[in-house]
């Protein structure tokens, strides 16, 4: 193969879009792997790694689960068949673990966030949930203390 030979653009399986901001804004409990319903533009346009999740969130709606407002731009390989950017997408989950979900929301006070969109090792697009409490100001002013305080002492350490 030549240098000038282009590399292969697309994401065959690994991390497709992540929500860093997520993990900064919310306490999070647990995480559990989700499916996502497709289509196949969709899908080529999330293998090109261009989706974004940070105003993404997990739902219910009629009685199902559902990843509201992640951002898949369109496929610009002259396909014809357009698809909503920005809408609803139904993620797959068992009926037990939906049912529990459906519970921490409404009882418990939590909330559902997408962490990350990644394709599996048989090229499965999945979507990993976090159930998660909102931080407080304060509580993010400790987060960001502490990793300071554990920079510089890893800092000292080395330098010792």
């Amino acid at each position: 193969m030549s240098k000038d030979a282009k590399k292969n653009p697309f994401i065959s399986h690994g991390i497709a879009a992540q929500n860093r901001k997520a993990r900064h804004d919310y306490k999070i409990l647990s995480t559990l792997e989700a499916g996502i319903v497709l289509r196949g533009v969709e899908v080529k346009s999330l293998r090109l790694g261009r989706a974004q999740l940070t105003e993404a969130w997990a739902g219910e709606r009629d009685g199902e689960l559902y990843l509201f407002n992640m951002y898949i731009p369109e496929y610009q390989g002259g396909v014809l068949s357009r698809f909503e950017t920005r809408g609803a997408r139904k993620l797959l989950i068992k009926r037990n673990q939906r049912r529990q979900l459906f519970h921490a929301i409404a009882r418990e006070r939590q909330t559902l966030v997408p962490l990350d969109v990644f394709f599996n090792d048989r090229g499965l697009a999945k979507v990993t949930i976090g159930i998660a409490e909102g931080k407080q100001k304060a509580d993010k002013r400790h987060a960001a203390a502490e990793r300071d305080w554990q920079r510089d002492k890893a800092r000292l350490l080395r330098n010792r």
